[in-house]
């Protein structure tokens, strides 16, 4: 039996057969600093419930997978140590020991399957690593994208990856991608990657009745909705380029390699940004969230 606790909001949605809208827990651990950390937190599940769904956040705490996490949870969370960061390959072992772990794209979609929430918002989804054709290194993301019956609801891929080959991929996989308004795939920070996308949709009722479709043909697998970041809080391609250029340069010197490469690429692009990074990243999690629970509701109203 999986060990595992639902919150007192998560349960009365249940119960109530309200829309609900799962959320990640490595923002809270390792993507800013407390308490920044869990006051994001808390304005992204206020914005999810602004718009008509629940959050329920995910995380393993001692041993314990929670769907949903109480005020004092979540500041338990923010302020822990040596949280572990997981995915498919250690989500199990983690319960089996006991182990506190914040969930990764992967690892929330797998979390949010058992809990019966079909729609999930992130920053960014992980992808194929620049240099890939050397390292191997190709996010777990893409598999449960083609594994996972949950639509992702994301900026895009994060720019400091190979967005051609992780684009390819996901075509491999047969992963649906869909542009949110606009013809091009975003690309985390900046609306417009260069990528026409191969799906646009441009409503909440079109996205929600697709991933129905697949339930109804059985096609296994989610839906990437690649949902571009707000115009006035983007940064420019062009702005970006060079900034994570270096940080390619200064992480390839320095032999960061594995789960370390991407939380050193982000600090270093928001010290070279000064921030903006940063900032850009709080914009586009909470249009996600807002997305996601238009995308949560219709699907409850349609289902």
């Amino acid at each position: 039996m999986i060990p595992m606790s639902f919150s007192p909001e998560v349960t009365q949605a249940l119960k109530n057969g309200d829309a609900l809208v799962a959320l990640e827990s490595t923002i809270i651990t390792h993507g800013m600093p407390w308490p920044q950390n869990v006051e994001t937190a808390r304005r992204v599940e206020q914005t999810v419930r602004d718009n008509g769904a629940v959050p329920a956040t995910m995380a393993v705490m001692n041993g314990t997978l929670h769907v949903g996490l109480t005020s004092e949870e979540l500041d338990a969370l923010g302020q822990a140590k040596n949280v572990a960061k997981l995915s498919r390959a250690d989500f199990a072992a983690c319960l089996a020991s006991g182990g506190t772990g914040a969930t990764t794209v992967a690892a929330t979609m797998i979390a949010a399957q058992i809990a019966g929430i079909g729609v999930f918002a992130t920053g960014g989804i992980g992808g194929v690593h620049r240099g890939a054709e050397l390292s191997f290194d190709i996010s777990a993301d893409l598999q449960e994208l083609a594994q996972t019956p949950v639509t992702v609801v994301a900026a895009g891929a994060k720019a400091i990856l190979d967005l051609p080959k992780t684009f390819e991929v996901l075509e491999t996989l047969g992963v649906p991608v869909i542009a949110y308004g606009q013809d091009m795939i975003p690309a985390f920070w900046s609306r417009n990657s260069g990528l026409r996308a191969p799906i646009r949709m441009d409503s909440a009722e079109e996205i929600a009745r697709a991933q129905l479709m697949r339930g109804e043909l059985d096609i296994p697998g989610g839906q990437l909705v690649a949902n571009p970041i707000p115009a006035e809080a983007e940064i420019p391609a062009e702005e970006l380029a060079p900034v994570i250029e270096q940080a390619l340069q200064e992480a390839e010197a320095q032999k960061v390699s594995a789960k370390a490469v991407t939380p050193f690429l982000l600090q270093r692009i928001f010290e070279l940004t000064q921030g903006k990074s940063l900032v850009a990243n709080i914009a586009l999690v909470m249009n996600n969230a807002k997305l996601a629970a238009e995308i949560a509701v219709a699907m409850k109203n349609q289902g």
